[in-house]
């Protein structure tokens, strides 16, 4: 073979499958993820989604994570970390990151993940027409946030005083507090916004409730959940929280749209903009599938007894 030759097909061959995989990974969308705390078990429900619809992570698609470990005041810098590695597309769970994201970018398509009141919140225009470059699903948690109180009524049926524990610096704390305080008027019970900032106010706010003589407390799903189930152990304190997570962690119950559904309907929102949707024109999905958690041993441990019927209604028990 002549050298010519030689060189001309070891050009052809270099200029063919390597140019070949790397247009393969130009074209490779890169997904930004944006979490508040734990990654489990949102990437392996959302992992789960994507490989339904025929992506695979590392094969047709990039995924950048980034968690604030709980911590919500690391989120702008996390989401304008992702707008800077020029992800396709932000994913972004729960209220805090979803509104990090919005304002880190008006250019990059973001799916909530849920979000909590993406209407109330100021995220989106409306859930048929989100408008901007928001969409994804709504947990509906601040509508949940009042049937918790309701929950609690079944179990407690003489509550008089709940504590509604929130963060001030959360967007979703306004309406989550509305639907608490319109159940707690028509119930007769009186609410107290207990406001927390960090892990460093727990101490005086768990003081607070002791003097309000608080009996019950309604949680705000995105606070650090270990440090406020360990003091209200400690309290002996009945708690409530629209995130699944919680009850697992042992408070007295949870009430929320269903995790799987909630982290999983992300993917198709991804898949659709990757193919070309506006963000504007999908309507947000809100739940139609909801799980309530009870923690049996919770209840036992504060001398509650639960309900049947409410055991009845329970998608799980946790003896």
């Amino acid at each position: 073979m002549r050298r010519r030759d030689f060189v001309t097909m070891i050009g052809v061959a270099a200029a063919g499958l390597p140019l070949s995989a790397h247009a393969q990974r130009a074209a490779m969308p890169r997904l930004g993820v944006l979490l508040v705390g734990n990654r489990q078990p949102f990437l392996r429900l959302f992992s789960d989604g994507l490989r339904e619809l025929g992506y695979v992570e590392g094969r047709n698609l990039r995924i950048d994570l980034r968690s604030a470990e709980g911590r919500l005041d690391r989120l702008p810098g996390l989401a304008a970390e992702l707008v800077g590695l020029k992800v396709d597309i932000i994913v972004a769970s729960e209220t805090p990151a979803v509104q990090a994201a919005k304002r880190a970018t008006r250019d990059i398509p973001i799916v909530m993940a849920p979000s909590g009141d993406p209407v109330g919140t100021g995220l989106i225009a409306s859930l048929a027409k989100p408008g901007g470059n928001v969409t994804g699903l709504s947990a509906a948690t601040a509508e949940l946030a009042g049937k918790s109180l309701e929950l609690i009524r079944e179990i407690m049926p003489g509550l008089r005083r709940v504590a509604a524990l929130a963060d001030p610096s959360n967007a979703f704390t306004k309406p989550f507090l509305e639907h608490i305080d319109l159940v707690g008027r028509t119930s007769g019970v009186e609410v107290h916004p207990i406001m927390v900032r960090s892990t460093e106010d727990l101490g005086t706010a768990f003081a607070d409730m002791a003097a309000k003589r608080i009996e019950a407390v309604i949680v705000q799903p995105t606070l650090p959940r270990a440090p406020i189930v360990a003091l209200l152990k400690t309290h002996r304190m009945p708690a409530v929280s629209g995130n699944r997570a919680f009850a697992d962690a042992g408070g007295l119950l949870s009430y929320s749209g269903s995790l799987a559904d909630r982290y999983r309907n992300a993917a198709p929102y991804v898949d659709r903009i990757l193919k070309g949707a506006r963000p504007a024109d999908l309507p947000v999905q809100q739940p139609v599938r909801f799980e309530l958690v009870v923690n049996a041993k919770t209840a036992n441990e504060l001398g509650l007894v639960i309900p049947p019927a409410l055991i009845a209604r329970a998608d799980e028990v946790i003896e």
